[in-house]
C-alpha cells in the first residue's frame, strides 16, 4: 500500500505546525495565577485526573506485592546510577554490536545537529516521530523547523498538540487540558492546512476523533525515510530499546521508516533484561491505569529485511551529569516518567502543566527542570516552591523518589544562591539569640526595657516596606512584657532566706 502521489508531493511541500516554545516564561506563582482564571482548564484537569487516579488504585490494589516492586524499581535504579559510566559503555558495545550507530550528546545543540545532519543525509525534509519527553526537552521540533525539516507528531495527543499550536501539559497526556469539543475544533481548523482534511460530518466522538487522526497521519507513516523516537528503557546487556505505548503509532514509527533515530536519556539506562521485568509491571499501572501496555516495542539494531535498516542512539546528557553528583538531588533520575504525581498533586490538578513553564511538569518537573536547567532563571528558581509539601507524590511513585525532600533541598540552594538577604539576616540573629542562654536573657533586657517605656497595650502597626508590608499593615505590634519568664520562674522559685530556725 502506498500514498497517492498527487497528495503526497502536495503534503511534503507543507510544513508542519510551528512549535510554540517556553522561552521568556515568568516564574511559577505569576502563571499560577494565570491558569487559576481558566474554569475550563480547571475542570477538565479535575475530571481527567481523578478517573486516571482512581484506575490507578484499582489496578495497584490487585498486587499484593506493590511495595516489593517499588522497591526493587528503586534498588535497581539506585544501582544504576551508581556505576552509570559502566553501564552506558556496556550500552554502547552491545548497540554497536548489534549493528547500530551509537552517538554521544553532551547537550541539546549537539544532540539536535546530530539529528539534523542525519535527516539531511537521507534526503529527507521530514520527519516522524514517537511521543518523546526527551526530544520536547531539547526543542527539537523547533531545531528542525529551522532547518526546513518537517516534525509531524504521531500520538494523538501530541498531534492535538501540534495542531493547536499549544504546548503539553502532562507526561502521559499531553492534551489533559482540552476536552473532546475542543478537540474536534482544532482539527476542523487546522487538519486541512497540514495534509489530510478530517471527514464530513466530524463530531466530538472519540471513536471518531481518533480515526480522522489515523486517516491524516497515514501517508506521513508510509512515506516517511526518517522517524525519531525517544524509548522508556535502554538494556545495556542485550542493547535493547524499549518504547511503551497504547496507540500503535509507535510501532508504525519504530518499523515502517528506512532509518530510526532514538534520542535516549543516559538515566534511562537498565543493567540487565531481567529488570525490565519489574518495571512492565510499575510503569503501566503507575501511568495508564493498565496491568499491561497495549503496544511494548523492543529492538535491539538492525536486522535485515526487518524493521529501520540504519538505526541511530543518541545518548543524551543534557545536564544529567550535573544531577547526577548531587547526593540527594540525583534521586529524580530514578524517574520512569509514569506522571502518576501529576495525577495525585493538588497543585497541579488546579493549575495543570502550563504554569510549570517547563517541559516537565507537577511535582516531578518542579524537582527535575532546576537541575537539568540550573536555577539562574525565575522560573526555575520558583519551581521549587509549587508545592504544599504534602507528601502525597512520594506515596503513589512507582520508584519511590523522595520529592519532598528533593523539593526543601532545592528551595535551600535557591536561598543560597541570592547570597546575603533580609531573612538571611534576620535568621542569623535569631540563631545568634537562641544559641545561648545569656544571649537570650541580655535581648529579654532590651525588650523589658521597651515594655516600659512604650505607653498602653500594643506598639500598633509598625509600616515596613517591601514583601512584609502586607502582613504588618494589618497586624499590631504587642508591648513587649515588662516581666519575662525567666524573671517569673525566678521570682517564684527563689528559696526563702534562712533563719536559723526550722520550719514548724
Amino acid at each position: 500500500m502506498t500514498a497517492q502521489p498527487d497528495t503526497t508531493k502536495h503534503e511534503r511541500r507543507t510544513p508542519a505546525p510551528p512549535p510554540v516554545t517556553l522561552i521568556g516564561m515568568p516564574k511559577f506563582p505569576k502563571n499560577a495565577k494565570k491558569e487559576l482564571a481558566n474554569e475550563q482548564l480547571r475542570s477538565n484537569l479535575r475530571h481527567a485526573t481523578t478517573t486516571i487516579r482512581n484506575k490507578r488504585a484499582r489496578v495497584v490494589q490487585e498486587l499484593p506485592h506493590w511495595e516489593d516492586l517499588r522497591l526493587a524499581g528503586e534498588a535497581i535504579k539506585n544501582r544504576t546510577l551508581r556505576h552509570l559510566d559502566s553501564y552506558l559503555l556496556q550500552l554502547e558495545q552491545t548497540l554497536t554490536a548489534n549493528g547500530a550507530i551509537v552517538h554521544w550528546a553532551a547537550d541539546a545543540a549537539e544532540a539536535n545537529q546530530i539529528v539534523i545532519d542525519i535527516t539531511r543525509s537521507k534526503g529527507a525534509d521530514e520527519v516522524v516521530k514517537v511521543k518523546s519527553m526527551a526530544t520536547q526537552e531539547i526543542d527539537l521540533n523547533e531545531a528542525l523547523e529551522e532547518a526546513g525539516i518537517a516534525a509531524w507528531e504521531t500520538d494523538l495527543a501530541e498531534l492535538i498538540v501540534q495542531l493547536g499550536h499549544d504546548r503539553p501539559s502532562h507526561i502521559l497526556v499531553p492534551a489533559i487540558h482540552r476536552n473532546r469539543s475542543e478537540v474536534r475544533e482544532i482539527f476542523l481548523e487546522e487538519m486541512g492546512r497540514y495534509g489530510t482534511p478530517p471527514p464530513e460530518g466530524l463530531t466530538d466522538d472519540p471513536a471518531m476523533l481518533a480515526g480522522a487522526a489515523r486517516v491524516h497521519l497515514r501517508n506521513k507513516f508510509l512515506r516517511a525515510k526518517v522517524a525519531v523516537s525517544g524509548a522508556n528503557f535502554a538494556i545495556a546487556e542485550t542493547g535493547t530499546l524499549v518504547v511503551v505505548e497504547s496507540e500503535g503509532n509507535g510501532r508504525m514509527c519504530l518499523t515502517l521508516p528506512e532509518t530510526l533515530i532514538s534520542i535516549v536519556g543516559i538515566e534511562k539506562t537498565l543493567p540487565t533484561f531481567a529488570d525490565l521485568e519489574v518495571f512492565l509491571q510499575l510503569l503501566p499501572r503507575s501511568s495508564t491505569a493498565e496491568r499491561m501496555n497495549p503496544y511494548t516495542s523492543m529492538w535491539s539494531g538492525v536486522r535485515e529485511g526487518d524493521g529501520p535498516q540504519e538505526v541511530h542512539v543518541v545518548l543524551l546528557d543534557n545536564g544529567r551529569t550535573n544531577v547526577l553528583a548531587d547526593e540527594v538531588g540525583r534521586q529524580a533520575l530514578r524517574c520512569i516518567r509514569c506522571s502518576a504525581c501529576l495525577n495525585i498533586c493538588p497543585v497541579y490538578e488546579r493549575v495543570g502543566g502550563h504554569a510549570y513553564g517547563s517541559v516537565y511538569p507537577g511535582p516531578i518537573g518542579a524537582i527535575l527542570t532546576p537541575q537539568l536547567r540550573g536555577i539562574g532563571s525565575e522560573v526555575d528558581q520558583s519551581l521549587p516552591y509549587a508545592s504544599s509539601l504534602c507528601g502525597a507524590c512520594f506515596e503513589v511513585c512507582p520508584v519511590r523518589i523522595n520529592i519532598p525532600e528533593v523539593l526543601v533541598h532545592l528551595r535551600n540552594k535557591v536561598v543560597e544562591s541570592h547570597g546575603v538577604t533580609a531573612e538571611g539576616l534576620v535568621m542569623k540573629g535569631g540563631s545568634w539569640v537562641m544559641a545561648k542562654g545569656r544571649n537570650l536573657a541580655l535581648v529579654q533586657k532590651g525588650s523589658k526595657l521597651a515594655g516600659r517605656v512604650w505607653p498602653g497595650d500594643v506598639i500598633g502597626p509598625i509600616p515596613i516596606p517591601g514583601p512584609a508590608a502586607g502582613w504588618t499593615d494589618a497586624r499590631d505590634l504587642p508591648k513587649p512584657p515588662t516581666q519575662t519568664f525567666r524573671d517569673w520562674w525566678t521570682k517564684e522559685h527563689q528559696q526563702p532566706e534562712q533563719t536559723g530556725e526550722s520550719a514548724s
